[in-house]
């Protein structure tokens, strides 16, 4: 089951926190909370904030719900920041202009799943997902013969 929550109109620019959110994804709950305790940037704290939400999510979900929910096996499923509405703002410039800039917000939403014992439940379109199934290698990209190359070739050997 996975468990949400979200923080939106944050004012930091989205690339910033998705240096952040980066840290964490993928990470047991824990640990997440132990890398935004330590990270030195400011949207750290707006985000340990919001984890904090989404176990308190699942927390009430397993109690007052009557879920069964092991809160250790939580990890951070997914973690995103996208771009909310711009302030459009106008900075003084030389000689009487005006220089236009933007502050930016974001929207940022965390998904925390369950990690362990439900790895091989049958999903809801009927398809059984195990976590022995390992996703498939991706293979370098393959160089493009040049054009030119054979058309020299050809000439040269006349």
């Amino acid at each position: 089951m996975e468990f949400r929550a979200e923080m939106r109109y944050l004012r930091v620019s989205p690339q910033k926190a998705r240096l952040v959110l980066e840290l964490i994804k993928g990470r047991k709950v824990e640990e997440a909370r132990n890398t935004l305790l330590f990270t030195k940037k400011r949207v750290a704290a707006h985000v340990g904030k919001l984890l904090q939400s989404a176990l308190d999510n699942a927390n009430f979900l397993s109690t007052e719900k009557g879920l069964d929910v092991e809160l250790d096996n939580l990890y951070v499923k997914s973690a995103i920041a996208n771009d909310g509405p711009r302030m459009k703002r106008i900075r003084p410039a030389p000689q009487g202009r005006a220089f236009r800039y933007q502050r930016r917000i974001a929207h940022i939403t965390l998904v925390l799943a369950e990690r362990g014992n439900g790895a091989t439940r049958v999903a809801s379109g009927g398809e059984a997902k195990s976590a022995a199934a390992a996703p498939a290698k991706r293979r370098a990209p393959v160089a493009k013969k040049a054009a030119g190359k054979t058309g020299k070739k050809k000439l040269a050997a006349k």
